[in-house]
């Protein structure tokens, strides 16, 4: 997410009204400055801050600059009443820290959730919603599978990370956002319930992490 993609993502919104946008920096990106994102907010079509947050894997950001951005835009959520979709890689002790010393939006949604139970609870413990996506379906992702277990029915949301991270039986292959049928249908069996009464919860939960938004 940057100035660029922000605006990319608003456009492809307001031909659709199933379509919603998010305005953020994403970590990658931190070095072009929070300021450059501000006034997506305030488009209608907007209904949360981010993706925000810490990537230590790639590091394509100096680690301080990533704070930085990912404390301005906590700021930002707080100030302006949206929720903060979260981006976090390998920096989870850090993401905590940061939002110790800055607060929790009322609505954060850890996006494309990768990690397992430990890492759940204390995500949880912040009041926050864990979003899964392709990922729960892979065999070796039994960390995150048992996360998606734990995580109480009213925090539970499905995504696709389009156009990475395919689900199975579609591993490999260019993702889209047709392919969450196959991430919620996996977190039914997972948790032993309807894929009916999956899709059910998942949506509600989507409604209460975005108010903004209008099914």
């Amino acid at each position: 997410c940057d100035e660029a993609t922000t605006r990319a993502a608003i456009t492809i919104a307001e031909t659709d009204d199933r379509i919603w946008a998010t305005a953020g920096l994403h970590p990658h990106e931190a070095k072009f400055g929070v300021e450059t994102i501000v006034p997506f907010l305030e488009h209608p079509k907007v209904i949360a801050v981010g993706e925000a947050g810490l990537d230590y894997y790639y590091d394509h950001s100096p680690r301080d600059a990533q704070r930085a951005a990912f404390a301005a835009q906590i700021h930002l959520a707080h100030e302006r009443h949206l929720p903060l979709v979260v981006h976090t890689r390998d920096a989870w002790a850090d993401t905590f820290d940061v939002f110790a010393a800055e607060g929790v939006p009322e609505h954060t949604i850890f996006h494309c959730f990768t990690g397992g139970p430990e890492e759940a609870r204390q995500c949880l413990d912040l009041g926050a919603f864990l979003s899964f996506s392709g990922i729960v379906t892979f065999k070796t992702a039994t960390d995150n599978q048992q996360a998606a277990i734990l995580c109480p029915a009213d925090r539970i949301l499905a995504e696709t990370d389009s156009p990475y991270l395919a689900p199975v039986p579609h591993r490999g292959r260019t993702n889209q956002p047709a392919f969450v049928a196959h991430v919620v249908a996996h977190l039914a069996a997972l948790r032993g319930t309807s894929v009916e009464n999956m899709t059910r919860v998942t949506t509600a939960n989507a409604c209460l992490a975005f108010p903004l938004l209008h099914p």
